[in-house]
C-alpha cells in the first residue's frame, strides 16, 4: 500500500492498514471474521476438504509456463476499495519476487481463482482444483498474512500442524479441545519435502487455537515450549523454500524477517560466483529499514553493465530505485526505505568476480535517503497522520554540479507560536548546520525550493501532542545550474524577456513546477 505500514490504532479501519506494532497472529483472525459462517469449513478456514499437503499429486499444483514460472490466473472482485486492490495486488507480489508463481489476470483459461468479497469470510480451496475457484477475502481479511495465508492453500498448502511429522514437534492438547474440534488437528499423510517444521509458518495455527479453556494452549512446541508459533506479518523465510522446492523454481532468493540482520554476497568474503542473480527482500516487522554497508567490492564496469547491486524502496523490482546500478569498490551511502519493506537485487555476468559485499540492516521510526533523478515522498502517516515525538531527516543528494529542485504540494504541521511544538526545516545542505532555507508549521503553501549545491536536507519535529497530516514532497534533479542571486538582482525581472540564457531556465522550470514561484537564496521571487 501507498500508506506506511505504522499508523494509529485509531485510524485502522478507516485506511484498511495492519497495524504491526502489536501483532495478532494470522489465523486467530482468521477465526474471528469466519464466526459464525454457514460453510463447511474445514480447520476453519479450508473450504473443501484437502485431499494432501504440498502435494503428492501433481495435478493438484498449477501449470509451469515455458519460461519456468507458475502461472495462476486470477480474477479480483469489483467490490473492493482501491485501498484492498492495492494490498492484495502486494501480498501476491510478494510471492512473485520471492518465487516463480506469477499471478496474471484471468482471459480464458481453463483453471483460474476468483477473489472474491461477497461472502465476506476468510477461506479458500487446497490446490488447483480445476475450473474457476473462490478464494474468499472479506473485509476483515484486509491484513497480508490472511491474504497470503489464503493464497498459499490454494498453491497447495495445508496448515502447517497437520504435516506428517508434526507429533515431532509439537504437542496437541486434546484435554483443552471439544470433541467437536478435534477433527481439526488430523495429520494428514503430506509430502513435507525434507524441509523442517516451521513454527513461524504463515500457514501455522496460533497455540491456542479451538481452546475450550481460557489460558490453556492447543498447541504446545517441543522440546522447548516457549517457542513463539504463528505469527501475523506474511510469509516465512520456510514458506518460500516450500513453494519453490515444490514447484522446482529456479530463483536466487532470501526473505529477511527480523527487525535486524546481515545480508552477504554468495561466499562473502571468498568471490562471489559467476552468473549470479539473487534478490534479498528485507521485510522488517514495524518501522522502515535503514540499510548501511560494511563491505562493497563488485567488478566495476562502464554503466555497471556486467555485475552491479540495485536496491529498491519496496518488494518488487517494480517499486521506486533507492539506489541505481552500482559496481567498482568503495563507500556506499546508508539507505533508508520509506516502508518496512526493501529489496536488494544483486547480479553477476560470467567473467570477472570479486569479493561482494557485506551490509548490516536495522529499524528507523521515520526518515529517508534519495540519491535517483526524482522522487514522492511523504511525511509518516500521511494522509492521516504524522507520529508523535519524531526526529525525521530526509536526505537528498544529487551527484556533484547538479541542483535539486523540491516541490511540497501539501503542508500541514501543528500551528504553534514560533512553531515550537512541531515544524519542518528545510536546509540548504547536508547537515543541520547548513544554510536555511525554510522553517514554518501550521497549513500553508510552500515555496519552490532550489539548492545551490547537490544535497538537500528536510527536518520534520513532532511533539507528544496534536498531530496532523504531514507533508507531501516531491524532487527533481537537474543538470542545468542555478544562476547566481546576484545575476539575477543585477538584470532585473524584465531583462528575463530577451535574456535567453534566463528564458531558457525558467521555461523548463515552468514545465516542472506547474508554474510556481521559485524562492531565490535573498527571498526573492520570480513568478512564472
Amino acid at each position: 500500500m501507498g500508506l506506511p505500514l505504522q499508523v494509529f490504532s485509531k485510524n485502522l479501519e478507516e485506511s484498511g492498514v495492519e497495524e504491526i506494532t502489536e501483532p495478532k497472529d494470522v489465523f486467530s483472525r482468521i477465526l474471528k471474521v469466519n464466526q459464525g459462517s454457514t460453510k463447511l469449513l474445514r480447520e476453519g478456514d479450508i473450504a473443501l476438504k484437502p485431499g494432501h499437503s504440498a502435494q503428492k499429486c501433481d495435478d493438484c499444483k498449477w501449470d509451469k509456463s515455458s519460461t519456468g514460472n507458475v502461472i495462476v490466473p486470477y480474477i479480483m472482485s469489483s467490490g473492493y476499495k482501491d485501498t484492498e486492490v492495492s494490498l492484495i495486488n502486494a501480498s501476491m507480489q510478494e510471492f512473485e519476487t520471492l518465487t516463480c508463481v506469477r499471478f496474471v489476470p484471468y482471459t480464458t483459461e481453463k483453471n483460474a481463482i476468483n477473489i472474491t468479497s461477497a461472502e465476506d469470510e476468510c477461506w479458500s480451496g487446497i490446490g488447483r482444483k480445476g475450473g474457476i475457484q473462490h478464494v474468499s477475502l472479506g473485509g476483515g481479511c484486509m491484513y497480508k498474512g490472511i491474504i497470503q495465508h489464503e493464497i498459499n492453500h490454494a498453491l497447495g498448502f495445508v496448515h502447517e500442524h497437520s504435516r506428517s511429522d508434526r507429533d515431532d514437534y509439537v504437542t496437541i492438547m486434546y484435554q483443552y479441545i471439544s470433541p467437536g474440534d478435534r477433527n481439526n488437528f488430523n495429520p494428514y499423510d503430506s509430502n513435507n519435502m525434507g524441509l523442517e517444521y516451521d513454527y513461524e509458518s504463515v500457514m501455522h495455527y496460533a497455540r491456542d487455537t479451538f481452546s475450550n479453556t481460557s489460558g490453556k494452549d492447543t498447541i504446545v512446541p517441543k522440546p522447548d515450549p516457549s517457542v513463539q508459533i504463528g505469527q501475523g506479518y506474511g510469509l516465512s523465510s520456510l514458506d518460500i523454500s516450500k513453494i519453490n522446492k515444490l514447484y522446482q523454481c529456479d530463483i536466487c532468493s532470501s526473505l529477511l524477517p527480523h527487525p535486524s540482520g546481515t545480508v552477504t554476497s554468495a561466499n562473502y568474503p571468498s568471490a562471489y560466483p559467476n552468473n549470479d542473480n539473487c534478490v534479498w527482500l528485507i521485510r522488517t516487522p514495524y518501522d522502515q529499514v535503514s540499510l548501511k554497508f560494511e563491505a562493497f567490492d563488485v567488478q566495476f564496469s562502464t554503466n555497471c553493465v556486467s555485475d552491479y547491486i540495485k536496491i529498491y524502496d519496496g518488494a518488487s523490482k517494480t517499486s521506486p530505485v533507492l539506489l541505481d546500478r552500482t559496481c567498482g569498490s568503495g563507500e556506499i551511502p546508508q539507505l533508508i526505505s520509506s516502508t518496512n519493506l526493501m529489496l536488494i537485487e544483486f547480479v553477476s555476468d560470467g567473467t570477472v568476480t570479486a569479493t561482494g559485499f557485506k551490509a548490516i540492516y536495522n529499524t528507523e521510526r521515520c526518515g529517508g535517503t534519495f540519491y535517483t533523478p526524482s522522487r514522492t515522498f511523504t511525511s509518516p502517516g500521511y494522509p492521516i497522520t504524522y507520529y508523535d515525538n519524531l526526529d525525521c531527516f530526509f536526505n537528498i543528494t544529487a551527484p556533484a554540479g547538479y541542483k535539486i529542485v523540491l516541490n511540497i504540494s501539501d503542508f500541514f504541521v501543528e500551528n504553534a507560536a514560533n512553531c515550537r511544538f512541531d515544524y519542518l526545516s528545510i536546509f540548504d545542505g547536508d547537515n543541520p548546520d547548513s544554510p536555511l532555507l525554510f522553517h514554518s508549521c501550521g497549513e500553508n503553501e510552500v515555496p519552490i525550493q532550489v539548492s545551490t549545491g547537490n544535497s538537500m536536507l528536510l527536518y520534520l519535529h513532532s511533539d507528544g501532542d496534536k498531530q496532523e497530516k504531514g507533508f507531501k514532497a516531491s524532487y527533481t534533479i537537474n543538470s542545468w545550474r542555478a544562476y547566481k542571486t546576484e545575476e539575477l538582482e543585477k538584470d532585473g525581472f524584465e531583462h528575463f524577456k530577451v535574456n535567453h540564457r534566463y528564458l531558457d531556465l525558467f521555461r523548463r522550470l515552468k514545465v516542472e513546477l506547474g508554474g510556481k514561484s521559485i524562492t531565490l537564496k535573498t527571498g526573492n521571487q520570480v513568478h512564472l
